[in-house]
């Protein structure tokens, strides 16, 4: 058995020892120091000695944690530019107006959050005073990610600059009335403020990486230089447990993002209690950004703390503070001198001598307020050294404390995230810490008054210089002017109209085709930006590589095995292609930068994302909801679609749902086309719609949801008609009749409707021919390319119609006259065709593919789910034997003629 407390072997013992004798002489020194100074001067030294190294060059793994004390010493920091008296008023009329607003809001019960703005004021104000730029400057400004429940304190400071006013600071989380604001960052509700939705907590961090890699793929394929251009993303430390919130860190510092600072808000708190109770969330984080590859600043504790490390000569102060759990650190925020004598500095003797040469009120200034993210100083070295940092990504951890300024009534409690309101005497004992001009007789019947210096203060005409400077305002949302980008040639959509003929295509591989068209355009060519999570052979994209190339902003540094081949891999500091690799929310995320550049940069790109169809709403419908809160554009294609298409792979690949899933995002525009022409009539229509002339109160702020298929058929030609582009468009059109399908069935015969979408039209065609000449009876097939449009205009009809306006759905309309029942198919859960099922006229039934999928042929699939041709039979049977025009027995024959 291994002795547990023998020495291992390691990497080392792998590498020829070309001087042992100095080797040995090198440990005995270190045993001698442990042994003569004690373990603690041993530890010290080493990290000196690898720091030493680091600095001179020579490859050694990184430490992972330093010590629980400011990475930039006092010494080192800057003297903050400007006028740091004036900025401190500023930020004292910011904090009493975010937490008067929220509390003038709570007698509504509309809720709110002060703390978390409380413990981050200087974390924002610092940022906004000296370095985000706007958009009024050169190139596109920086982009802020705002932590969601911060969100009153830039109300706040938007009502200081002029931007709000009172009504508007009066109307937080009241809407409706068209005068509110939102409770968080909504570009939707608020687009000229807002940019970017955060608070779905783990996307905004997520969504910032991937914000300041694509502000790169811009800036490399000539886009658009954006190089100035800084990604700014505030978080919580609670936040910092969502899975997205760390996804992408590896790919941050491997694309060397130093365009890119996260600043964490380490006031140590959740929404319930301590993040890390028993442990310390900030070295917790330090490893875990520093093993990814990022440059880490550590701003924790305020100056108040200089004389004490200063009179730490036994190293004892930094040990205490590194052994001290987060939720003790908390508790001696709320406890007085005499207990922090006691359980911090009791618990060491070099400690208890130093804590007499420190009075009572020294110890709770340190412990009660001196914090790192508290002071302008702290912050502004912090911000400085992240924006000067080159080849890394950087991630500032600012130690605050939640409800810092609000009183001990919220300082570090537990509850503090759901307290919603001050009293008026907490207001009145923070108007004196904050020294505010603020009379007692200015709280009229109890209400706290808002705060403003005026229009032409000193503050105000400061705040609005520092900004101007700095290139205006911020945050803000531009709407550019845009021209509408030219329409590409009808002939890449066109070329469709005559179908396949003998030959069979699946309509995954005519997207594809139709984008190898596209890109090609002159005009608009270059805006695409395809995506795809590393299934592009999947989806038949090879042939792209070559020709786009692959984005990386490395290029390639190697010779790939496939070179000699015609569609080898090519990676290329100019590639138009994003290949993820296996990440379906790094594409969305992605997909949501692209989408929204016509804002953030003033340039429309046009990104479509292919994906397996059941990894895609199921995987990612948070990101896709906020792909609709951030108004983005373009196309998500779910390929391999369906329940019983991809039946080899199983349960887990079998999409049943995905269009359900999608009906509930208002955004998106869902559409299950059956044919190729249809895909290009849809996308033809999607790049009018999104990037081109509008129509008259047509919202633009839409995205496009396509599924097409791996089932290779025969793609017929475009039917001639009027109304067929219209019809494809809005969701439903007639595609054949029982005569001029050319079955035959009898004169007088029973009539149905049989409508399909996707490839479920295909067993629908299959069942017109079988009802006919097997059963007497005519179908005509009608291919339904989305059912949920058709759900969308019969609820704006029915909306109409209480305003008093007549209006019929057009489900209704194009249905009308129809002879006999309706019966709709899809390879979808009976509910995405069941979505227009009460705006139908005619008696209505549906088949579909509910329950889990499972691995077996096509064949056996759709027979087990009972949706292949013989079971529309049955079914279409049984509709029409309900309404006396078959036989009743015609419904039994027919199902065990059919083996059902």
């Amino acid at each position: 058995m291994t002795d547990p407390n023998a020495i291992q072997p390691s990497a080392l013992d792998q590498l020829p020892d070309r001087d042992p004798e100095e080797t040995a002489e090198w440990q005995a020194s270190l045993d001698a120091v442990a042994r003569e100074a004690g373990p603690h001067r041993a530890a010290y030294l080493m990290r000196r000695t690898l720091e030493r190294a680091e600095a001179g060059g020579i490859a050694l793994p990184k430490l992972l944690e330093t010590d629980y004390v400011n990475t930039i010493p006092t010494a080192a920091e800057p003297a903050v530019p400007g006028d740091p008296e004036m900025e401190a008023r500023i930020t004292a009329w910011n904090r009493w107006n975010a937490a008067a607003m929220v509390t003038r809001g709570s007698k509504y019960g509309v809720g709110g959050h002060i703390a978390t703005f409380a413990s981050a004021a200087w974390l924002y104000e610092t940022g906004f005073n000296h370095f985000f730029k706007g958009k009024e400057g050169d190139g596109s400004g920086d982009q802020l990610y705002i932590q969601g429940h911060a969100s009153p304190g830039i109300y706040a400071r938007a009502f200081l600059d002029g931007r709000l006013n009172e009504a508007h600071l009066d109307n937080f989380r009241q809407e409706a009335g068209g005068n509110g604001l939102p409770s968080y960052p909504h570009p939707r509700r608020l687009p000229w403020l807002w940019e970017f939705p955060t608070v779905s907590m783990g996307l905004g961090p997520l969504s910032a990486i991937y914000q300041a890699r694509f502000n790169r793929y811009l800036t490399n394929r000539g886009i658009k230089d954006v190089s100035a251009s800084h990604v700014w993303a505030f978080l919580g430390d609670g936040e910092m447990d969502e899975p997205e919130s760390t996804a992408a860190l590896a790919l941050a510092a491997r694309e060397e993002l130093d365009n890119l600072t996260f600043v964490i808000n380490c006031n140590l708190q959740r929404l319930d209690g301590p993040v890390r109770a028993n442990f310390k969330i900030v070295q917790e984080l330090e490893a875990q950004f520093r093993g990814a590859g990022w440059n880490v600043i550590k701003t924790l504790w305020g100056s108040a703390w200089d004389e004490l490390f200063a009179l730490d000569t036994t190293g004892a102060l930094v040990r205490r503070l590194r052994e001290v759990p987060d939720a003790q650190i908390q508790t001696y925020q709320t406890r007085d001198a005499a207990y922090i004598r006691a359980d911090f500095f009791g618990k060491d003797p070099a400690l208890a001598e130093m804590a007499k040469l420190l009075s009572d009120d020294k110890i709770l200034e340190c412990f009660h307020l001196s914090r790192g993210g508290h002071e302008a100083r702290k912050v502004y070295a912090a911000y400085k050294a992240a924006v000067e940092h080159k080849g890394a990504p950087t991630v500032i951890l600012a130690q605050t404390v939640k409800g810092h300024t609000l009183g001990e009534g919220f300082a570090s409690k537990n509850a503090n995230h759901q307290m919603k309101k001050l009293t008026v005497d907490e207001f009145k004992t923070m108007r004196d810490l904050l020294e505010l001009p603020i009379k007692d007789s200015d709280f009229v019947d109890g209400v706290v008054p808002y705060g403003h210096p005026g229009a032409d203060s000193p503050e105000v005409r400061y705040l609005q210089e520092r900004r101007a400077a700095l290139g205006g305002p911020a945050p803000a949302r531009r709407t550019h002017a845009l021209a509408p980008l030219p329409a590409p040639a009808e002939k890449a959509f066109a070329s469709f109209d005559k179908g396949s003929g003998s030959q069979n295509v699946a309509t995954t591989m005519a997207f594809v085709r139709l984008v190898k068209d596209l890109v090609r355009d002159k005009e608009t060519g270059k805006r695409w930006v395809p995506i795809v999570p590393d299934e592009a052979r999947t989806f038949g994209m090879e042939s792209l590589f070559p020709s786009l190339g692959i984005y990386s902003p490395k290029g390639q540094t190697y010779e790939p095995v496939d070179r000699d081949q015609l569609m080898y891999y090519k990676e290329a500091k100019n590639g138009q292609i994003l290949n993820e690799g296996i990440t379906e929310a790094g594409s969305m995320a992605d997909f949501i930068a692209a989408s929204t550049s016509y804002a953030t940069h003033g340039e429309a790109m046009i990104p479509f994302y292919i994906f397996y169809s059941m990894f895609g709403w199921q995987r990612t419908a948070d990101q896709m909801w906020q792909l609709g809160d951030q108004l983005g554009r373009g196309f998500l294609i779910g390929a391999t679609a369906g329940r019983t298409t991809l039946t080899g792979e199983g349960l887990q690949h079998a999409d049943g749902h995905s269009p359900v899933i999608a009906a509930t995002n208002p955004a998106a525009l869902t559409y299950d086309p059956a044919f190729a022409y249809e895909i290009a009539v849809i996308v033809r229509e999607g790049l009018r719609r999104m990037y081109g002339e509008a129509k008259p109160g047509e919202d633009q702020n839409v995205f496009y949801y396509l599924t097409v298929y791996n089932e290779p058929l025969p793609q017929p030609a475009k039917p001639q008609g009027l109304g067929i582009d219209e019809g494809i468009v809005k969701g439903l059109y007639r595609f054949n009749t029982a005569e001029s399908a050319g079955v035959s069935a009898p004169a007088n015969a029973p009539r149905i409707q049989l409508l399909g979408s996707g490839t479920a039209i295909h067993w629908a065609l299959d069942a017109q021919k079988m009802l006919a000449e097997e059963w007497g009876v005519a179908a005509d097939v009608w291919s339904a390319t989305s059912w949920s449009e058709l759900r969308r205009d019969a609820m704006e009809a029915d909306a109409a119609l209480l305003r008093g306006e007549e209006r019929v759905p057009y489900v209704r309309q194009a249905l009308q006259g129809a002879e006999g029942p309706v019966l709709a198919v899809s390879d979808y859960m009976r509910q995405v065709p069941d979505q227009i099922a009460q705006w139908v006229e005619q008696d209505y039934s549906s088949l579909g593919a509910d329950g889990f999928g499972l691995s077996d042929t096509r064949e056996a699939a759709r027979r087990h789910f009972g949706v292949d041709a013989q079971s529309i039979v049955v079914a279409a049977l049984a509709q029409l034997a309900k309404r006396g025009e078959v036989k009743a027995t015609a419904v039994k024959e027919a199902r065990e003629k059919y083996g059902l």
